[in-house]
């Protein structure tokens, strides 16, 4: 007895009255959905349908089952089954790892290729960069052609190494600004050693890189009202940023070591660099206004120390650890001039500044020396000695009359006109190297950076402490320089931020610029 439907023994039995029997289940669900005879396709109803008594102990099994040979015959029909999925199985597998191993070969290939493609481009890069140091463009800077004709023309100038019309341009500057000095006065504008003493920390701007050693030179544009500073820092790079406004201008990239000295020629559209890669550049805005390497100036065969503007803004020089100073026309980038004192200088030169009238230049060694030359001799006529190390930096005074070094041991102040040191500022309490000394323009106050923190001397009352800001990182200050009319103190740290000190915003001035002056 097997259902009608489903072909296996129903364990609910119901039959038609033709005969025919079905599974109560499946028949039901036949009728719900089309209401007739399964088989012969007649009208039937559920009322039609005559349930059988089966026995409940015993369920029907399925005939292969109720036998040892069915038995076997289905355990044999699974085992091939079993069988043939197995097969099938390790077939995929194989495939699979086929799949695998060539993916894994093809990433291999891939991370090699993408490395030597890596090590090509660095060392495409390094040799553009070499090429773009040794090889003049046509952008200011010489070809090969211009520098035979400047050694024939430096070989044709003989021993003096300048011509006349440089001679009679440096005195004419000299002539002119030492007839201005005279009649100047301290300008109203100046800030009083009262507003100083009021200077607190007004804004910090990270303008390098961190991690390679900070801010190492600071200049202000020398243009009235500019407040425009450019910064020389450990990674190689200049920034120039513009204070008032509180916006990096332009961050000028050429250089492969970091910057020793950076400089202002005239006013924001030429900047000076001095680099430990043995080179100097200068840089021209162009008619965009936007700063570009104009010349890359190779003279020196060592770290170039320092750059200093002559106050004509038409010529310029830098100093090195190769124990020379070069002379150079900012016109041409040409050099007219390289100067050692080999006779008495056997060490290199770490700072130099051109005298306020341009007439003298000063340097400052390794050998703790500091040396007064007149520049347009070349001729070495004066020689400072007192400090205990290398000499870290200098600055002459406006009025013409001093000059300030320093190295580990403090700064030391010299007379001109007596050649001899009449004061010495210590270091800081624990011994603190001086690293940075900067007069203001008026020649009333006297900046100091430290190891331990920067300090403000008032020139006029005895060269005492006006100021001490301490709140410096580790390291303290490398570099520091007044804004105009000493209205701000910049100094550059070696955590690779420009700190502006200056008066709080609104708070009235106490004290008078007569103070400054008396």
């Amino acid at each position: 007895m097997f259902c009608a439907i489903s072909g296996n023994v129903p364990e609910e039995p119901v039959v038609t009255s033709d005969g025919h029997v079905f599974e109560k289940r499946l028949v039901l669900k036949h009728l719900e959905e089309t209401g007739r005879h399964p088989v012969t396709g007649d009208e039937l109803k559920k009322e039609d349908l005559i349930p059988l008594q089966t026995s409940k102990t015993v369920k029907p099994r399925p005939s292969p089952v109720a036998s040892i040979p069915g038995l076997l015959g289905l355990f044999h029909n699974e085992w091939d089954a079993l069988m043939l999925e197995t097969h099938s199985l390790q077939q995929s597998l194989h495939s699979t790892r086929q799949e695998l191993a060539h993916a894994l070969y093809q990433h291999d290939a891939a991370c090699r290729v993408i490395a030597r493609l890596s090590r090509e481009r660095d060392e495409a890069r390094a040799a553009l960069e070499a090429a773009a140091a040794a090889v003049p463009q046509a952008n200011g800077k010489r070809s090969a052609e211009e520098d035979r004709d400047a050694s024939a023309a430096k070989k044709a100038r003989g021993a003096d190494g300048f011509g006349a019309e440089v001679v009679e341009a440096m005195t004419a500057t000299s002539t002119r600004l030492s007839k201005a000095r005279k009649a100047r006065v301290v300008p109203p504008e100046l800030a009083s050693p009262a507003q100083l003493a009021a200077f607190s920390l007004q804004a910090s701007q990270p303008l390098h890189k961190t991690g390679k050693g900070g801010i190492k030179a600071i200049d202000v544009s020398p243009a009235a009202g500019s407040g425009v500073v450019a910064t020389g820092g450990g990674d190689g790079a200049v920034a120039v940023f513009d204070t008032a406004s509180g916006r990096l201008v332009s961050t000028l990239k050429g250089h492969s070591k970091k910057i020793n000295s950076v400089k202002f020629m005239g006013d924001e559209g030429v900047v000076l660099s001095a680099s430990s890669d043995g080179t100097a550049r200068i840089w021209r805005a162009g008619e965009d206004g936007v700063l570009t390497s104009a010349a890359v100036l190779t003279e020196h065969t060592a770290e170039v120390t320092a750059v200093t503007p002559h106050p004509s803004n038409a010529y310029f020089v830098t100093a090195s650890l190769d124990k020379s100073w070069a002379f150079y026309d900012a016109a041409t980038a040409t050099c007219l001039s390289t100067v050692k004192d080999e006779a008495g200088m056997d060490c290199g030169i770490t700072t130099a500044e051109f005298h306020p009238d341009g007439i003298i230049l000063g340097t400052g060694c390794q050998d703790t020396v500091v040396r007064v030359w007149e520049a347009r001799q070349q001729k070495n006529v004066a020689k400072f000695e007192g400090h205990t190390g290398p000499v870290a930096g200098m600055s002459f005074s406006e009025n013409g009359y001093y000059l300030a070094t320093c190295a580990a041991d403090g700064v030391k102040l010299w007379d001109l006109r007596k050649l001899k040191n009449f004061r010495t500022l210590a270091p800081p309490d624990g011994g603190a190297a001086t690293t940075s000394v900067h007069f203001d323009k008026s020649g009333q106050y006297l900046a100091v950076g430290s190891g331990a923190d920067a300090r403000v001397y008032a020139t006029k009352q005895d060269w005492s402490v006006v100021q001490t800001f301490v709140d410096l990182p580790k390291h303290g200050a490398n570099a520091v320089r007044f804004g105009e009319f000493a209205k701000a103190l910049y100094v550059g740290c070696a955590d690779h931020n420009l700190r502006t000190y200056a008066a709080p915003p609104g708070e009235a001035a106490e004290g008078t610029v007569e103070e400054a002056a008396a």
